[in-house]
């Protein structure tokens, strides 16, 4: 398998296909590279290079008991960056991946980076703190924690099932196909990474944000239970220098999936644009 090592010697497995102008995709909490299949197939077919790794601890990535934070999150983006010598990259990141993106972005610059997208992230914050009351209270993540130590398969089947693509509406129809792959690429994963990353994505993006000047598209579905569209896409389109916000009636959280070939035409549209 095709992996780097980081600066603190964590093996990163990553992805690599195709050539031409490189599309980095960052995936969100507990998943890994594989969640993005249906945007690298589309991007191959349309002449783009492809990468996509699987963050510390998650899927094919080493299970480390440490480093499990955004400085370190983007740090191992930007050692795979410079691994594969990447310019002019258009930078992709759903849920705790958008995060992760302002992080790389914010912390290493901009001068391997053409654009950003930002698909239901966790920008620029999900969590209540002093100066951001209408966040969700840290109680909430708490729960999440302990859900996960205690019983980490059925947590994770409710969370696929459920909420993160919208399966528990009255009219919606669930794929048992789709569940059982979130779930397989969630207990992939080490449960000691996925618990401390969600204090990481409960982190504040705000300066972060500010710091990026290329064009970015913020992307959000409004009806995602799990990332408040109205806390968080307007305001990091706000905070960013160049932003786009384009939101979808009725779209959940992992809309890249369940309506993968809008969201594909519109990443092409904003990437060609």
């Amino acid at each position: 398998m095709p992996t780097i090592t980081t600066t603190d010697g964590v093996e990163i497995f990553y992805k690599d296909w195709g050539t031409g102008r490189p599309i980095v995709f960052s995936h969100g909490w507990p998943l890994s590279a594989d969640d993005w299949d249906a945007q690298l197939m589309f991007f191959l077919a349309n002449g783009y290079r492809v990468i996509a790794h699987d963050r510390r601890g998650h899927g094919r990535s080493e299970q480390v008991g440490d480093g499990h934070d955004m400085d370190h999150y983007a740090d191992d983006l930007a050692a795979l960056t410079a691994h594969l010598d990447l310019h002019d990259a258009v930078h992709v990141g759903h849920s705790a991946g958008g995060g992760e993106v302002a992080r790389y972005v914010s912390r290493h610059g901009e001068g391997r980076v053409a654009k950003v997208v930002l698909i239901s992230a966790v920008t620029p914050y999900v969590m209540a703190a002093e100066g951001r009351p209408d966040g969700l209270p840290k109680r909430v993540f708490d729960d999440f924690q302990a859900q996960l130590a205690g019983h980490r398969s059925d947590f994770f089947r409710a969370v696929a099932s459920g909420p993160f693509y919208g399966f528990n509406r009255p009219d919606a129809e669930p794929s048992e196909a789709v569940i059982q792959n979130w779930w397989r690429q969630a207990m992939t994963g080490a449960a000691k990474a996925e618990h401390d990353e969600i204090a990481a994505f409960c982190e504040d993006f705000t300066e972060d944000l500010k710091k990026i000047s290329v064009p970015v598209l913020v992307l959000h579905g409004e009806d995602d239970q799990v990332v408040n569209p109205a806390t968080t896409a307007p305001r990091a389109a706000e905070l960013v220098a160049n932003g786009t916000l384009k939101t979808y009636p009725g779209y959940p959280h992992g809309m890249p999936t369940t309506h993968a070939d809008v969201i594909n035409a519109d990443l092409l549209a904003f990437i060609q644009g």
